[in-house]
């Protein structure tokens, strides 16, 4: 046995607890080493010793390309545990590991994992409706201005305080509204707006005022309006919150331009070095080193205060359902844990979506934010489905190693996404090749987390460049009625109808065909085997005894025998 492979962290993704009865327990093991894993536990504040302990099978939830993982569910009715695991290798050697190695287990209590106390405060508390939700990704000005249509043109307007605002294309909050049949008919059930809130540029990462609506875009009431109509249909809506930085018209930003050091604002923002020099780099900190976006210092209790009242307010007066936070990982962590009691305080189930690119366990204990935008699930989709880098194997082997990254309610609230307002759209990844977005799009539905499609993406929409992918959505082509539209909305049909695809545990399933992938999504009795042929030729798959009785759920052809012909690039679901 490789001892030196052997992991489990306390108070981390290896263990944590779901509810104040269920703790996960998770150990990372060399990848082939051992033939078993069991659980033994007892509880920590035993009147007497030697404290009885007792023991629960782990099972091998997943591998990577160097690690095995094992999982238990301990339902034990203790607060206080203490707890250890016995390895067994292949040569049927024991090994009693709890921090450390032993030959057999200790009476000792304190030798081994301590979980102290089983607190409902620390549980992760997720909002219930996020694992169910389907997002739907609006950049305002590019999306519409009336049903179906976007106007397409470009303004310069100035608000009362003589602030100058941009758009490009002309989308505005009241296109938005009089499309939700659009969405609601695509099944739609969550929509994320980018900024909404007065600012210079077309994108309005450059936040002059964050609490008024701008005016390119519309009023307070045109968004109030929005949101009651989106609740009206089901649908949550989520806004953008530019906190890391705002833009060269924020109140006060003008300040100390103006005043200089002698401003009282002085404190808002990192880094200033007196005279102001606003050219690129600037002499103070920016997001990017864009001298018309200073960076923000929310360790300043002022500024963290008054964006905690920026967060309450749009909640208050327009009833949002939460925040997507722009550059959450350059923000500190206790403006994160006063910014989620302060939204918690006003709406206990709204949801915190942090913009962070890489992975983020410190973010997402239980603290601070729900979840994050899943750039590395965008990045794998980019590997196999577009550029078939990495094989079939691979892909399962980094899904695992994704999913078990985090505790497991953040891992079902990830928002999951093939493209953003960011980066290129995953048709040109695609080489134009619908087939393979349509293979992505057939995948993401089917797996772990929160899908989210960005505007356009049933429509076709394609693009490498900002100004491409950043595109208006094109009416014109009556997307509706396009077979994107048609395949995302039967997937999202059987997504919400079957539990397993929302809430359902994920097992990767070998399957002997090349380009092939399959998965097991099981929950509340239901189990679901979902199989796709990422390759361009016909496959022949053998699914063996990992269902014995099989009905079509998605794609299939009628037939219910083994084996079953895939047609390249075929997504299928059976019922088990």
């Amino acid at each position: 046995m490789i001892k030196e492979a052997i992991l489990h962290i306390p108070d981390s993704s290896y263990a944590f607890a779901l509810d104040e009865k269920t703790v996960i327990l998770r150990l990372r093991t060399k990848k082939n080493d051992i033939d078993r894993c069991t659980l033994f536990y007892g509880n920590r504040v035993y009147p007497t010793s030697p404290v009885p302990m007792q023991q629960l099978p782990m099972r091998k939830v997943g591998a990577d390309d160097l690690f095995d993982y094992y999982e238990c569910r301990l339902v034990s009715g203790f607060s206080r545990i203490f707890y250890g695991f016995l390895l067994e290798d292949k040569s049927s050697q024991l090994y009693y590991y709890g921090d450390e190695f032993h030959d057999s287990v200790l009476n000792d209590r304190t030798v081994f994992y301590q979980y102290a106390y089983v607190r409902r405060e620390d549980i992760p508390d997720v909002p219930e409706w996020a694992s169910s939700a389907v997002i739907y990704q609006i950049f305002p000005d590019s999306f519409a201005s009336d049903r179906c249509s976007i106007r397409m043109e470009s303004q310069t307007c100035k608000t009362a305080e003589g602030i100058s605002c941009s758009c490009r294309c002309g989308g505005t909050l009241n296109g938005i509204e009089k499309n939700l049949d659009y969405l609601n008919e695509l099944g739609i059930n969550c929509i994320y707006l980018n900024p909404i809130f007065t600012a210079n540029s077309y994108h309005k990462y450059d936040t002059a005022d964050y609490m008024s609506i701008d005016p390119c875009f519309g009023t307070a009431q045109d968004l109030k309006a929005l949101v009651a109509a989106c609740h009206r249909r089901g649908i949550r809506v989520l806004l953008d919150g530019v906190f890391n930085h705002c833009g060269p018209d924020f109140f006060a930003f003008r300040d100390v331009l103006e005043n200089g050091s002698r401003s009282a604002y002085t404190d808002w923002f990192y880094h200033l070095e007196f005279p102001l020099h606003c050219e690129t780099p600037p002499n103070y900190a920016a997001f990017a080193y864009v001298p018309e976006m200073p960076k923000l210092n929310t360790g300043n209790p002022e500024t963290a205060a008054y964006f905690c009242k920026v967060g309450k307010y749009w909640i208050e007066q327009a009833d949002i359902d939460g925040w997507r936070l722009d550059v959450a990982n350059e923000i500190n962590h206790d403006f994160w844990r006063q910014f989620r009691a302060a939204i918690r305080s006003v709406k206990p189930d709204a949801f915190l979506i942090g913009e962070i690119w890489e992975d983020s366990p410190q973010w997402l204990q239980g603290d601070q934010l729900d979840s994050t935008m899943n750039y590395r699930f965008s990045n794998l989709c980019r590997d196999y489905f577009a550029q078939r880098s990495i094989s079939a194997e691979e892909f399962g082997q980094h899904l695992t190693a994704m999913l078990l990254r985090y505790k497991e309610p953040m891992t079902y609230a990830q928002m999951n996404l093939l493209d953003s307002h960011d980066i290129p759209r995953f048709l040109s990844k695609c080489g134009e090749d619908a087939r393979r977005l349509k293979l992505a799009l057939f995948f993401m539905l089917t797996f772990v987390g929160v899908p989210s499609i960005f505007y356009g993406d049933e429509a076709g929409i394609s693009g490498t460049a900002e100004a491409e992918y950043r595109q208006a959505m094109p009416w014109q082509n009556y997307p509706e009625n396009g077979e994107l539209y048609q395949y995302l909305k039967a997937l999202i049909t059987l997504r919400k109808r079957h539990p397993s695809l929302t809430s359902g545990t994920f097992q990767p399933v070998p399957v002997k065909a090349e380009g092939v992938f399959a998965f097991r999504r099981e929950a509340a009795g239901e189990r679901l085997l979902v199989v796709l042929n990422n390759s361009d030729q016909w496959r022949q798959v053998s699914l063996g005894e990992e269902c014995t009785s099989l009905q079509p759920l998605f794609g299939q052809d009628g037939k219910t025998a083994q084996p079953f012909t895939f047609a390249p690039m075929e997504g299928r679901i059976f019922k088990c």
